[in-house]
């Protein structure tokens, strides 16, 4: 975090954001949310770099570790980081996380935080657009829910 500076809150929203986009087994989405949960917060209120407890400060990732799994992630960072640039730096300010655990919501949040690690204006508005369509989910659901539940009552009442 040291070395990432005022960009260490988007670096690390879109490391977890990332691992939760894949499509990984129940449950797997709730490890990797989890730690979006504190620094999600800090970013809404406009912290410029993430607050995290001593304990978890202290840790340390040796670079030989670092350097193996960013070696296997550079192809898709540098095809990511082409698409993004600093531009229009007043939409990338607005840059805020969605700390939620599955797919649509993960894809979002990685986005944006490219969009603030990047500092662009113009790939923050195409993270909002996952993010509303992930809002839509659970409107969609209550309503499966909703029209089952009548079904069954209408189904009961007539037995």
């Amino acid at each position: 975090m040291e070395r990432f500076g005022v960009r260490a809150m988007g670096a690390l929203l879109l490391v977890f954001g990332l691992a939760c986009v894949l499509p990984l087994p129940p449950g797997a989405t709730t490890v990797f949310g989890a730690p979006l949960m504190p620094p999600a917060p800090q970013l809404t209120v406009g912290s410029r770099s993430p607050w995290l407890p001593a304990q978890i400060r202290a840790q340390t990732i040796a670079i030989t570790d670092l350097r193996r799994v960013l070696t296997r992630a550079l192809g898709w960072l540098e095809r990511a980081e082409a698409l993004s640039q600093p531009r229009l730096l007043f939409f990338g300010a607005w840059a805020l996380a969605i700390p939620l655990g599955n797919m649509l919501p993960a894809a979002s949040l990685s986005v944006l935080s490219l969009a603030l690690i990047q500092r662009d204006g113009v790939l923050a508005p195409a993270g909002y657009m996952p993010a509303a369509l992930s809002g839509g989910v659970p409107v969609l659901a209550a309503n499966l829910i909703a029209r089952i539940a009548v079904q069954a009552l209408e189904a009961l009442s007539f037995a």
